[in-house]
């Protein structure tokens, strides 16, 4: 085992044991695999800089590196395509723990050698790294509290390393809980925030935003590439979308607008019409809508038909009919499920129910959800036609205050 702190400075001898170089930095190959290897150096010899093939190292030891040739191209080192740099692109770096969900800072690299291959294998975050390489050369600090990242468990920062920005993957990171991928985006810059967000796809990604506050939310969107941004814009729920673009300067909201397809921006930009402070602009409109006239059966079939599930699916908006969105009555989940499949929808449905108007105050509405206990409450116009629902989360965001605002999980029934 051998730390990147060890080797830098020194000496690069040929076959014969002759000094002509020093090492400057190690090259990896940041490809596919796990651990990356060793490509290369990148020597020094007085003012001249020239790369070294890792072919040509015959040993490798804290004391440098021997070559096995005699023969070295002094050509001036240019860097590869898929290549990073440890000292210029890692050390010092902020990095990604994925495994303990936080940003640290790398303050040494550990190198092993694994089925005859130099690979990078652990990052090292501790105090101890950096006093090991402020020692003197050849002092070796021991120390119980150093500690050491699997780089298994490390996503690092494309802006950090900027010629290989398009070939980062946040695989690693996409498999962590929304919550804790927000609470990773908030501990970075706008600019690292929107970085990490453009990695993962498009779903995870939306998921992470709806985990921050709209103000943070903003600023990151306002960052990225437009087409993604809008792409993530189309995933995010309709109601978390609008008080998105909300936060953004008006040009820029309706360049996003114009990027969306069609469906998601008419349905956000409806929401967009409504004031803030009333239930309408508090509402989100994806709902799952039923007619009276189905029987059990057929409202199954209609969900299953529906693929992807809406964000609240516990609550079935029965309306008149499939032309008009009348709202009769609500169905749980429930009741559909362990009602006799031949029923009409009509007799199983709760009848009486509570609901507000969209110009309602969403205070108020928010209130009446805790009082009674609801999952969702629907927002009809002057005809009882359903124009959205507030949903348990929404609610709980008005009710708390602004400092505890998205530290809750949202509900998702």
């Amino acid at each position: 085992m051998l730390y990147l702190s060890q080797l830098i400075g020194q000496p690069i001898v040929d076959r014969a044991g002759g000094k002509f170089a020093s090492i400057k930095d190690i090259i990896i190959f940041t490809g596919n695999d796990t651990y990356p290897t060793l490509t290369g150096l990148v020597a020094r010899s007085w003012t001249r800089e020239f790369f070294i093939n890792w072919s040509q190292v015959s040993e490798l030891d804290s004391k440098g590196v021997r070559l096995s040739s005699f023969k070295i191209d002094l050509q001036p080192f240019q860097r590869r395509e898929n290549e990073a740099l440890l000292v210029r692109d890692v050390l010092d770096r902020q990095i990604i723990d994925v495994d303990d969900r936080r940003i640290v800072r790398a303050n040494d690299v550990e190198i092993a050698q694994v089925n005859g291959q130099y690979r990078v294998v652990g990052v090292d975050v501790s105090f101890q790294a950096l006093l090991r390489r402020l020692a003197p050369r050849g002092v070796v600090r021991q120390s119980n509290r150093s500690e050491v990242i699997d780089w298994a468990d490390v996503e690092y920062l494309a802006s950090e390393m900027p010629v290989v920005r398009l070939k980062v993957s946040m695989d690693r990171l996409a498999k962590l809980h929304p919550v804790e991928i927000a609470r990773l985006v908030d501990s970075l810059s706008y600019h690292e925030g929107a970085e990490v967000l453009e990695s993962l796809d498009d779903e995870t990604a939306a998921d992470a935003l709806e985990e921050m506050s709209p103000e943070r939310q903003a600023n990151i969107i306002g960052g990225m590439d437009e087409e993604k941004a809008a792409d993530i814009l189309e995933e995010m729920e309709p109601d978390d979308a609008a008080d998105l673009l909300g936060e953004l300067p008006e040009e820029k909201a309706t360049e996003l607008l114009s990027l969306m397809e069609k469906e998601e921006s008419e349905e956000v930009l409806e929401l967009l019409s409504y004031d803030e402070d009333t239930a309408g602009g508090t509402m989100t409109t994806d709902f799952t809508p039923v007619p009276q006239d189905f029987t059990a059966a057929q409202a199954t079939d209609y969900l299953r038909g529906l693929g992807e599930p809406t964000g609240m699916i516990y609550y079935l908006f029965v309306t008149e009919s499939i032309e008009s969105h009348k709202l009769v009555g609500i169905l749980t989940l429930r009741d559909l499920i362990l009602s006799d499949p031949q029923k009409p929808i009509s007799e199983i449905m709760l009848k009486e129910f509570l609901s507000v108007h969209y110009d309602d105050a969403a205070l108020e509405s928010a209130r009446l959800m805790a009082e009674y206990n609801l999952l969702a409450l629907p927002v009809l116009d002057e005809t009882g036609e359903i124009q959205g629902i507030i949903t348990a989360d929404d609610a709980v965001n008005l009710l708390l205050p602004e400092n505890w605002q998205g530290r809750l999980p949202r509900v998702s029934i």
